[in-house]
C-alpha cells in the first residue's frame, strides 16, 4: 500500500512539474527587441503607462520576485543607494512584481526607495517581457532590462542569486549609452 502511495505522489508530482515546465515555454525579450506597451498601477494605486517614458527617459525596468525579501531587499537598497547615479545617466529604474500597490507602499515607506514600483498581479507584462519563472515556475524569476530612449532594450540581465548585480550592469549599459 505505501508503494502504491509513493508511485501515485512521484507521477503526480512529475505532471505537475510537466505542467509548470510548458507554461514555462515564454520567450525572453532579447537585446534590439522593442519593450511592450504597457499599463500598471503604481505604489499608488495610478495607472503608469510605459509609453509616457518612451523618447524621453532611458528605463531600467527590473522584475524580482516578493517585496520585502531578502535578495528582493538587497536589489531594491542598491537602486536606492545609486539613484542619483541613475538620475544623472537619464534613467528611470521601475522593479515590477506580483505584489499590490498596497504592499510596494509599504516596502518603499520601510527602505526608503525613491523609485516607482509596478503591481502587476496577473503577471501580464511578466508574461510580455518572458521573463521565465525558477524552481518549476514556483518563484518568478529576477530579470533586468536596460532600454533606451526610442523603446529599444539594449541589455538583459538574469540571476536570481546575484540580485545586486543587476544595479552595476545597468549602470554600465547606461554608460555606454551616453
Amino acid at each position: 500500500m505505501k508503494i502504491a502511495i509513493v508511485i501515485i505522489a512521484v507521477i503526480a508530482i512529475g505532471l505537475v512539474a510537466f505542467t509548470y515546465m510548458k507554461k514555462d515555454d515564454l520567450e525572453t525579450l532579447k537585446i534590439g527587441d522593442k519593450v511592450p506597451d504597457f499599463e500598471l498601477k503604481n505604489q499608488t494605486g495610478e495607472l503608469f503607462k510605459v509609453s509616457d517614458y518612451i523618447g524621453k527617459k532611458n528605463l531600467v525596468i527590473y522584475f524580482y520576485p516578493k517585496d520585502d525579501t531578502p535578495g528582493c531587499t538587497k536589489e531594491a537598497c542598491k537602486f536606492r543607494d545609486e539613484f542619483e547615479v541613475f538620475t544623472d545617466l537619464d534613467a528611470m529604474v521601475i522593479g515590477i512584481s506580483g505584489d499590490s500597490p498596497e504592499s510596494h507602499t509599504e516596502f518603499i515607506e520601510k527602505y526608503n526607495l525613491p523609485f516607482t514600483l509596478l503591481s502587476d498581479e496577473n503577471d501580464e507584462v511578466r508574461k510580455a517581457f518572458g521573463v521565465k519563472g525558477k524552481f518549476m515556475n514556483m518563484i518568478p524569476g529576477r530579470v533586468s532590462f536596460v532600454v533606451d530612449k526610442q523603446g529599444v532594450i539594449q541589455y538583459v540581465f538574469d540571476s536570481m542569486s546575484n540580485a545586486e548585480k543587476h544595479v552595476s550592469e545597468a549602470k554600465i549599459v547606461l554608460e555606454k549609452l551616453q
